[in-house]
Order: C-alpha cells, then structure tokens, then sequence
C-alpha cells in the first residue's frame, strides 16, 4: 500500500517540488510542468490523505495557501533525490534501449 501512495505518475515530481520548500499551487504547475491544475489538485489531495503534503494557509490580506510536505513527507525527499539523481545519470541509456529495442522489432 505504502509504494502506491508515490507510484502516481505525478506524486514523484510533486514531492520533488515540495522538496525545496512550501509552494502555492500555481507555482507547483509552474514547477512541475505538463500537468494541469485539476491533475495537480488530484495529486495533492492524494498525498495529503496519505499524510505527505499539508495544505496551509497564512493569514493576511490576501491569505495565501501553500503546500508543504509533511514530517513524514520530508522522509521521502532523499530517496526521490537518489531517483532523480540516477534518472539524470542513466536516462539516456533507458531511451537507447527503448530506441534498439524497436528497431530489432
């Protein structure tokens, strides 16, 4: 149960995100990139159910919403880095072998 919780295809990035620090929700679209804000919502209300991400809002004319990972969210920040750090590193060999593998096909 746990694992799907982060196997979205959005949650992974969203944590990433959330990672550097609070964000609104427009500047998480900005962050994120190719998702839509109803997707966005979808994934934040996700996480938060699941204790990773809260939904905060400081006072003041205009009061300003944010997301935030939680204490048990910060846990996952090092390991998503470990991922993105290989993704950056490896990517490029995965696209190879998809690439070869549908030549030989």
């Amino acid at each position: 149960m746990a694992v799907e919780v982060i196997t979205g295809k959005w949650a992974v990035v969203v944590l990433f995100a959330l990672s550097r620090g609070p964000h609104r929700h427009g500047e998480l679209v900005d962050l994120v990139g190719g998702v839509s804000r109803k997707v966005l919502t979808q994934t934040l209300r996700h996480l938060q159910a699941h204790g990773l991400v809260e939904h905060r809002t400081h006072p003041g004319p205009p009061p300003r919403p944010e997301y935030a990972l939680t204490p048990l969210g910060l846990t996952l920040a090092e390991p998503i880095a470990a991922l993105t750090t290989w993704a950056r590193t490896h990517g490029g060999a995965v696209v190879d072998f998809q690439e070869a593998s549908r030549e030989d096909s």
